[in-house]
């Protein structure tokens, strides 16, 4: 299956207002973001780096999308409406991931390297969420909309709120496994946060 159909289908898959083909090709942001994308991509890794931008930034103008060149995006991703939407220079998004307008996958302005979100397979961003930093979204997680996270979310679970917090498992509402669930990501968050500072202080002296 062509890159173009397995496009169009996950589109009309998700969004019953999509009616045929032409309609997706002609009015859908998010088909033209991504298709573009695929050629800033390509430019980008041949190191025709300023080209890349110049292209991604002509694009951005026309769909109000904003994807870095430098982003890996699988196929098979839906963008729903899209306006607003940024995707940074670091961030992955797997196959089958289903993005919203406003959604932010960023930065948080210290980290190197690695600095953006990965999104694994299946996941789904709600809009306006802001997805910062090098964290990753599990597969088939779910972050509703203007959640703010900025730590790992898991598989298979349901987050909301700033800071996005777990208030789902599997679909289900239970109190106990959420916590449990709960717990164990606040411990490695702080882990993490802990060997950032003592590395900015070592980095210091």
């Amino acid at each position: 299956m062509g890159w173009w159909r397995e496009t169009i289908d996950i589109v009309k898959e998700n969004d019953p207002a999509a009616r045929t083909t032409l309609e997706v090709l002609l009015t859908y942001p998010g088909v033209k973001a991504l298709a573009a994308h695929r050629l800033s991509h390509f430019l980008w890794k041949h190191g025709f780096k300023l080209l890349a931008r110049m292209h991604s930034q002509f694009w951005r103008f026309w769909t109000q999308i904003e994807i870095h060149p430098g982003a890996q995006i699988d196929s098979g991703v839906f963008i729903d409406h899209g306006s607003g939407l940024v995707i940074g220079e670091t961030a992955i998004v797997e196959k089958g991931v289903m993005l919203y307008h406003g959604v932010t996958l960023g930065g948080t302005g210290k980290d190197v390297g690695k600095r953006h979100p990965t999104v694994r397979k299946g996941a789904l961003i709600s809009a306006h969420a802001q997805v910062i930093g090098p964290v990753e979204i599990g597969a088939n997680a779910k972050v509703g909309a203007a959640a703010v996270v900025v730590a790992d979310v898991p598989s298979d679970v349901t987050v909301v709120g700033i800071p996005a917090k777990i208030v789902r498992v599997h679909g289900k509402k239970d109190e106990p496994v959420i916590h449990e669930v709960e717990e164990k990501r606040e411990y490695y968050v702080n882990k993490l946060e802990q060997a950032k500072d003592a590395s900015h202080r070592s980095s210091g002296l």
